[in-house]
């Protein structure tokens, strides 16, 4: 059980692995390294891109074979981290959910008003993580609504753009969330250049964070340059866990320390 206060890293590996398995399980190793508690990845089939996508070539080249998943999830398991997954499908979300026995799935924000892929998910996960980007408040309302059997659903604050700008980000819809769906845990999905933003989103209280993560900014792909490199993912979760100690408990009282010297610090000038 997550304790509480602990925010949950979430190491989007992606397309970022393009295409290269031995290159998936060497960043799986180095995420788990920098402290990751899950891994994820993307689950869909070429077959289903339309014909007309521009990236259809691209997503032929990355896509994951029922065989690669069930490689990635043993060597992620192996290795002390979660691998997550978002389908894009309900052929995919049943190789999750059915063969692989994933108890949690992410839903990508395009995902998020695919009612038939939610209403399967709702049907065999535990914990979903839910992307928003591109979303109003009423569209989130209505994605919940057929993820009522989720026992626990992390609303992820996200900005779909590839790399969002720091003026895009807004944070603070952090707190309309938590005021709006005050039952549900608050997330956040990063797509900046930097690592500061998740860092900011632990201390508005955000209980997920995920962010892209590379070995290698230059390789192919539109992702690499929004995402954090071994080193950068270590720092950025060094951080994340300092603002945990930093943030607390909500209870004023003194400090163990201060108890001691409580008396003596009040009673150094005379009354």
């Amino acid at each position: 059980m997550k304790k509480e206060g602990y925010v949950i890293i979430i190491a989007e590996i992606g397309e970022n692995h393009v295409g290269d398995m031995e290159l998936a399980k060497k960043m799986i190793v180095q995420a788990a390294k920098a402290g990751a508690d899950m891994v994820k990845f993307q689950s869909y089939l070429t077959s289903e891109v339309r014909d007309d996508d521009p990236e259809k070539e691209w997503f032929a080249r990355v896509q994951l074979s029922d065989k690669a998943h069930h490689e990635l999830k043993e060597y992620a398991e192996r290795h002390g981290v979660e691998f997550l997954s978002s389908p894009f499908s309900l052929n995919r979300a049943k190789l999750l959910c059915e063969r692989l026995g994933l108890k949690k799935i992410k839903i990508a924000s395009s995902e998020m008003l695919n009612f038939s892929l939610l209403d399967y998910v709702n049907q065999y996960a535990e914990v979903v993580f839910l992307s928003t980007g591109m979303a109003t408040i009423d569209e989130i309302k209505l994605s919940l609504s057929h993820l009522s059997k989720v026992k626990t659903c992390y609303i992820m604050h996200c900005v779909t753009q590839y790399p969002a700008k720091f003026e895009d980000i807004n944070l603070s819809v952090l707190t309309t969330l938590k005021a709006a769906f005050p039952d549900y845990p608050i997330g956040y999905s990063d797509h900046t250049v930097s690592i500061l933003a998740p860092i900011i989103a632990a201390a508005l209280g955000a209980e997920a964070i995920e962010k892209h993560f590379t070995l290698d900014k230059t390789l192919p792909g539109t992702d690499h340059v929004l995402a954090a490199t071994p080193k950068e993912l270590k720092e950025m979760i060094k951080r994340v866990r300092e603002t945990e100690k930093i943030l607390g408990k909500p209870i004023k009282h003194p400090t163990l320390e201060e108890v001691e010297i409580r008396d003596f610090v009040r009673g150094r000038f005379p009354k």
